[in-house]
């Protein structure tokens, strides 16, 4: 099966130059965090626009509306050459002729998903029958028969009503007015009389309905169940390799999940298969061919850049290990310059049950919640260990702050760790320069933050709502206009050295290069380090103090 086309199936070779990219598909390496870009130039969408051609001939590719893909690759003897790939099922099947195949693994759960999608569409054709009960129209009919019977009753009891307390302030006669009660009484047993008739004749109908009502919830459940079962047992099959010949499986790439269809876009399809048979990306474009998306989103022929739930995450993975191409005026490949010292993370201190690190300023402890903020030390360490996966990270630093941070290999570690620096059994000591000059030589700051609202990550001194923040400080040495700083926090508030520092009610002096808090100085880093930790090894039994050299 030829899969690895001709630039001439799709262009004329002579009749296309390339000009500056239109978009580029990129992502962080995981491994060492620099940007990693793949291009959308002229050529790959001239490619692109051949593809669009032959689909065009062809009626099996208008029946449904999906993602096409083309790769420009380049040989090991330099030969330039297309791959191209579908996203989904094409009509029904993931493996066809002259196309890229699907990642591997879905082989390997085939008859579980056969199995799982005839259980869901046995689902599906019950929850039909059951939302088309015929005694759910009967009973809204009847109830609504019911309720009109009920308010022409309640207008004529209205008025009987009425004319009864005209008559009462007429008429003197007992007997009269015990006939006007006695007529009262009545109309009151005619209202319970057809309330009860109502509900002798919905009440079976509204069981059968709450019994239906309680089989779709249960169905509804069942569903989501086996759909959550079917996508955690594809991701762990899914294998997804790099140009740096490393394979992970989807749920190691993001444990926390992916939606339904990941790793069936054209793009990983592609990275794919040319990484694992030797063949250099040089562009890529995806465009959409067929009817519109359900949402109207998407035109067909119309190009898209990688889809933000599902490809874009996996890029920096994918990614990783291509070297920077360049051709005569073009930068068609780029990866973004990282020293050594921040690809690395230096560590200093690891057994079976924790590792111990000297983070880099700049670099967040644990990933964040936005895609553009995912590189971190936890993520690096995931991507660059065997057991990467299982890490968590004990406590944070700041992502200007640089220093100690622990992270455990195991929940129990991480269980018992995180109990000692809740209980504040965690020795801890930071080294920082201030921006200015401080009188006093030691002492302790005891100041309630809050987060700030209005400005966050903003803290703030807040004497209503604020948490206990304790800090112990001891000047080291006065270097002209600025004051070495040792800090001893007893709490863990966030931010807490900074505002302690910056605050007038602390030492009233902000931490050289803390803009957030109003340093003005022009310095490349914060200078604040977390140099010592000293805590209980909860399996060694045995008291660890480690250290690390403040680079400032």
């Amino acid at each position: 099966m030829v899969i690895i086309r001709s630039l001439s199936d799709f262009i004329d070779c002579n009749a296309i130059s390339n000009s500056s990219p239109s978009y580029y598909y990129e992502g962080r390496c995981l491994q060492s965090g620099g940007r990693l870009k793949l291009p959308r130039t002229s050529m790959a969408e001239a490619i692109a626009h051949g593809l669009m051609q032959q689909l065009a001939n062809n009626d099996c590719y208008s029946r449904e509306g999906k993602m096409y893909g083309i790769l420009l690759v380049e040989l090991p003897n330099g030969e330039q050459r297309v791959l191209k790939a579908f996203s989904g099922l094409l009509n029904g099947c993931s493996v066809v002729e002259d196309w890229v195949p699907p990642i591997p693994g879905r082989d390997e759960v085939a008859l579980e998903e056969a199995r799982t999608l005839a259980q869901l569409d046995a689902i599906k054709q019950e929850l039909l029958t059951l939302k088309q009960l015929t005694e759910r129209q009967q009973y809204q009919t009847l109830f609504d028969e019911f309720e009109q019977q009920l308010q022409a009753m309640s207008d004529r009891h209205r008025h009987c009503k009425h004319q009864r307390q005209e008559k009462r302030q007429q008429i003197c006669d007992p007997l009269t007015l015990e006939q006007l009660d006695e007529e009262s009484r009545q109309q009151g047993i005619e209202r319970r009389q057809l309330k009860r008739q109502q509900n002798a004749v919905l009440q079976p109908l509204q069981q059968l309905i709450a019994v239906t009502d309680a089989r779709i919830s249960e169905l509804k459940q069942q569903r989501k169940a086996l759909s959550r079962q079917l996508q955690a047992q594809m991701h762990a099959t899914y294998s997804l390799t790099n140009f740096s010949g490393r394979s992970r499986s989807l749920q190691e790439l993001m444990p926390g999940g992916f939606p339904t269809g990941t790793g069936d876009c054209c793009a990983p399809k592609l990275l794919h298969y040319a990484a694992t048979h030797n063949l250099k990306p040089l562009a890529m474009a995806e465009f959409w061919w067929g009817a519109s998306s359900v949402n109207q989103d998407k035109i067909q022929g119309e190009f898209y850049g990688a889809c933000a739930e599902r490809c874009q995450p996996l890029m920096g993975f994918l990614l990783s290990g291509l070297k920077p191409i360049s051709i005569p005026n073009r930068d068609v490949y780029t990866i973004s310059p990282l020293s050594p010292t921040k690809a690395e993370i230096p560590i200093i201190y690891e057994d079976e049950w924790l590792i111990a690190v000297n983070k880099p300023a700049g670099l967040l402890s644990v990933p964040g919640r936005y895609r553009d903020r995912q590189d971190s030390v936890l993520s690096r360490l995931r991507h660059l260990l065997p057991d990467g996966i299982t890490l968590a990270s004990v406590h944070r630093l700041d992502q200007e702050t640089s220093g100690i941070l622990l992270l455990a290999r195991d929940r129990q570690t991480h269980r018992q760790l995180s109990q000692q620096f809740q209980q504040r059994q965690v020795y801890k000591v930071y080294e920082a320069i201030l921006s200015g000059a401080v009188t006093v030589e030691q002492g302790t700051i005891e100041l309630p933050l809050w987060a700030d609202p209005e400005n966050r990550p903003h803290q703030k001194v807040d004497w209503q709502h604020g948490k206990p923040s304790l800090t112990h400080f001891q000047v080291m040495a006065r270097e002209k206009d600025y004051t070495r700083v040792e800090f001893t926090p007893l709490t863990g508030r966030t931010h807490q050295l900074r505002v302690h520092a910056a605050d007038v009610r602390g030492l009233g002096v902000t931490i050289l290069g803390d803009r957030l808090y109003g340093c003005c100085a022009v310095t490349s880093r914060l200078h604040l380090h977390a140099r010592e930790l000293r805590f209980e090894h909860p399996q060694l039994e045995k008291t660890l103090h480690l250290q690390a050299i403040t680079p400032f």
